[in-house]
């Protein structure tokens, strides 16, 4: 039974981390460009970011989702804000120093901690998992506080495994591509971060004065 909550944890993460976003792409770019480990840990952030959205709607933190619902407006203007960034330093970066580069400890750190704040600042994920774990019947107060436990260790595992998988894939191609390939990689996923972040300022826009 306890391993069939982990099964089903598992599944349930793999489920939310498929859908190819901007931490996916994020995490495409650094591993072509900086490699498997930078990429790895941009995953690893957006992995443990998911299990704390488990981690709340699984033990039904309300207090917490509340918090984050309440600031949700601003924390999306913070991803916004980061998106631009991330976007705009994609355009102006030579790609072919930054593979070059060896990257350091503190920008190992901070690809993890950008996916993971990146990730956070959509608290809607948190009702996503209310719904999944409801259809389970892996929802209110006749699961043990084992087995929620269990759930989200499955929930951080299947979503691991997605970001593994898919660094492992852009690594496996990083060496083939030539400069003029990743000169458009960089304005293909800085475009693309861009309009994720316009995107999220254009629903703000219309949530608020339409």
């Amino acid at each position: 039974m306890l391993v069939g909550f982990l099964l089903k944890g598992i599944v349930v993460g793999l489920v939310i981390a498929v859908p190819v976003g901007p931490v996916g792409i994020l995490c495409i770019r650094r591993t072509i460009l900086e490699g498997r480990v930078a990429g790895l840990l941009s995953g690893t952030g957006a992995a443990t970011a998911d299990a704390l959205f488990a981690v709340i709607a699984g033990f039904g933190l309300t207090v917490v989702s509340d918090w984050l619902f309440g600031y949700q407006d601003w924390l999306r203007v913070g991803g916004a804000a980061f998106l631009f960034y991330a976007g705009i330093s994609a355009f102006l970066q030579d790609p072919t120093v930054a593979r070059a580069a060896q990257p350091a400890a503190e920008s190992l750190l901070a690809n993890y901690a950008s996916t993971f704040m990146l990730t956070i600042t959509n608290p809607v994920t948190i009702l996503s998992f209310l719904a999944i774990f409801a259809a389970l019947g892996l929802s209110g107060h006749s699961v043990a506080l084992e087995d929620v436990a269990l759930l989200v260790l499955g929930v951080w595992l299947g979503s691991l495994s997605w970001w593994i998988a898919l660094s492992a894939a852009a690594g496996a191609f990083r060496r083939t591509f030539a400069r003029h390939h990743l000169v458009w990689i960089n304005r293909g996923s800085g475009g693309i971060l861009l309009l994720c972040g316009i995107g999220l300022v254009g629903s703000l826009f219309l949530e608020h004065c339409c």
